[in-house]
């Protein structure tokens, strides 16, 4: 029982650690926005390096992407 509970323990703790934040680009809207998810479909892209490993580094690397600040 106490080896089940460490095993679940460690995989919530490595999911944790695993998590990713992207930032994308809506083909249609030509908007930007954060997820957690990487875009499996055509209408989303990822934007330029956008790979962040928390919200906060994504939402700081958003403002700097020029395609991201220019309407």
């Amino acid at each position: 029982m106490i080896g089940t509970l460490v095993f679940a323990a460690s995989a919530v703790v490595e999911t944790a650690v695993a998590a990713e934040f992207y930032v994308v680009r809506d083909a249609t809207t030509k908007k930007c926005t954060i997820v957690d998810t990487k875009p499996t479909t055509t209408t989303t892209t990822v934007v330029d390096n956008g790979t962040f490993k928390t919200k906060t580094e994504a939402e700081t690397g958003m403002k700097t992407m020029k395609v991201c600040t220019t309407d």
